[in-house]
């Protein structure tokens, strides 16, 4: 599990960009660059990163799910994700 500084990082972030975000789309529609870079870095939304819903692991984050692959298997096993099923073949 990622630490909980790390994750609340993340969420201060993700604040962040959906409070900045109506401001900055209007300042690239002006071109005003210079605005545009006095306006936190946090604000970016280049700066979030793809998380795991349950444990914050960033890394082997399955999109689809928003889960990480170790989370992901392991609910996929114990079946709590529907239409998921082990594959044989």
């Amino acid at each position: 599990m990622a630490k909980k500084s790390i994750v609340a990082r993340q969420a201060k972030r993700e604040k962040m960009v959906a409070k900045y975000a109506a401001k900055r789309e209007a300042l690239k529609a002006e071109g005003n660059y210079s605005a545009l870079d006095l306006l936190p870095k946090n604000a970016s939304p280049v700066r979030l990163k793809n998380r795991c819903q349950l444990t914050g692991r960033s890394r082997g984050y399955m999109r689809h799910f928003g889960l990480s692959r170790l989370m992901f298997r392991d609910m996929a096993l114990a079946g709590k994700i529907p239409g998921v099923t082990k594959a044989s073949w």
